[in-house]
């Protein structure tokens, strides 16, 4: 089946588009494991009346437990906001996705 060039492009745009939600799949993962460490840590220090440690490039230094829960606390808005990014910017992509597979099946059949 020989495609003309604006099916061709269609088909170099989808594919680009797919290895876009394949990247942004693979940052949400990372983000949602950084988040449950998060998560653990928290719910560890809540849990602790121990002193609090934090972890400065090879060493590690007593800290204040509220400023670190305070931290952490921030580190987790922060990353609960970059998976909704993420996650708007998936389902922005996969609409285009649907949008080229549909205008493809049009130009194929």
């Amino acid at each position: 089946m020989d495609l003309d060039k604006e099916t061709k492009k269609k088909i170099q745009e989808l594919q680009l588009s797919e290895q876009n939600l394949q990247g942004l799949n693979m940052q949400r993962q990372a983000f949602l494991m950084e988040l449950t460490e998060v998560e653990n840590a928290l719910s560890e220090i809540k849990d602790n009346n121990e002193p609090v440690f934090k972890v400065i490039g090879q060493i590690m230094i007593k800290t204040d437990k509220k400023k670190i829960e305070k931290e952490l606390k921030e580190k987790k808005d922060l990353i609960n906001l970059r998976i909704k990014s993420i996650e708007k910017q998936e389902n922005l992509l996969n609409d285009n996705v649907d949008k080229i597979k549909a205008e493809l099946m049009k130009k194929i059949k």
